[in-house]
């Protein structure tokens, strides 16, 4: 009969970042199992993934794919975590519950765990992970809360470092050398504040001449800003919209450096061995860049003067180094754990 598991996670709601968890997910499961993905765009999710997909708002759905069920996985990402809403770990966390209670094995894979601001939703994070068969997460962070707990649980990096890349057509007639740019919307990143990049990458761009890739991960939140930077770039620039992730990450193949704001958008760009600059805006990135030694600035640190980051990336693209063959395999081999932890937990 075959074992049968709903996939739960931020599927199918148009983020590149979620799409490649999934996608590793997909990659990493066993066999014999077969995936249910709870998805906001399940024809989408079905499509590329040639997989079954449900409305992850339809309740009757999801309990009809429960009852079916034998295991329940949260896959991947920052799933537990209030900084956006106080209703997404309600929705994770009660799903989860649910799963427990109709007695299916139910698996917390590849988490980052946080930031968990109210007291009560620390709470209902520390019953549901201990509730868990089986739990892994992304980050020492995570790992230091589930200590706190006492809760065992397995370390590994993201698994999107082990996602198969796939070529992208047409990269290779862009001129080169080429350089990708990925920003998102957020707070701390001001008009002022992008306007001050978007000078800095004119004058990186008249210095290098290298064709830049404006890269959207999540169009409702990067497009916008894409499309404010490109008209004012001196030279070749494309905005490229990629859905699938294996193609996202096949980007970073054809490019010599990347300007990353996104946590998916650095490992990607870190494991095809690319030189990487991280702009933070969460501590999940920050993590990264201490855990990788990248060099970057928090949002609050960019310099008020375009020249002085525009320097700073002159200096990279010139003198730096990307991660070294041997780095990045470290990093693919110890995400492949994830892999181990779905095989022992599902017992394929």
């Amino acid at each position: 009969m075959g074992t049968r598991a709903v996939l739960c996670g931020y599927y199918g709601q148009g983020n590149g970042g979620d799409e490649a968890l999934l996608a590793s997910l997909l990659q990493m499961l066993p066999a014999s199992v077969t995936p249910i993905v709870l998805s906001g765009n399940p024809a989408q999710t079905h499509d590329r993934y040639h997989v079954e997909a449900i409305d992850r708002k339809n309740p009757y759905a999801i309990q009809q794919a429960l009852r079916s069920a034998q295991v329940f996985i949260w896959g991947g990402g920052s799933l537990l975590q209030d900084a956006t809403s106080a209703v997404s770990p309600l929705y994770y966390a009660g799903l989860m519950a649910l799963a427990q209670k109709m007695g299916l094995k139910t698996i917390a894979w590849a988490q980052g765990v946080g930031p968990l601001q109210r007291s009560f939703t620390q709470w209902m994070a520390h019953q549901t992970f201990a509730g868990c068969d089986a739990v892994s997460v992304r980050d020492h962070g995570s790992a230091a809360m589930l200590s706190n707990w006492g809760i065992p649980f397995t370390l590994a990096p993201d698994p999107v470092w082990a996602l198969e890349s796939t070529p992208v057509e047409g990269l290779w007639d862009l001129p080169a050398p080429r350089v990708a740019v990925n920003l998102r919307s957020h707070p701390q990143l001001s008009p002022a504040r992008l306007e001050t990049l978007t000078q800095a990458l004119i004058t990186f761009q008249k210095a290098t001449q290298t064709c830049l890739l404006l890269l959207p991960f999540q169009a409702a939140q990067d497009l916008a800003i894409a499309e404010t930077i490109q008209p004012q770039l001196p030279d070749v620039s494309h905005i490229l919209q990629l859905e699938d992730p294996q193609q996202l990450k096949g980007v970073f193949r054809g490019v010599e450096m990347a300007i990353a704001m996104r946590f998916h958008g650095l490992i990607m760009a870190a494991a095809e061995g690319c030189r990487c600059f991280a702009l933070s805006y969460d501590p999940k990135v920050s993590n990264l860049m201490q855990a990788l030694d990248l060099p970057g600035w928090s949002l609050a640190e960019i310099p008020d003067d375009p020249n002085a980051i525009s320097q700073t990336w002159l200096e990279l693209y010139a003198n730096g180094e990307a991660l070294s063959t041997d780095q990045i395999q470290f990093q693919v081999d110890r995400a492949l754990i994830h892999r181990e932890v779905l095989e022992t937990a599902i017992g394929e």
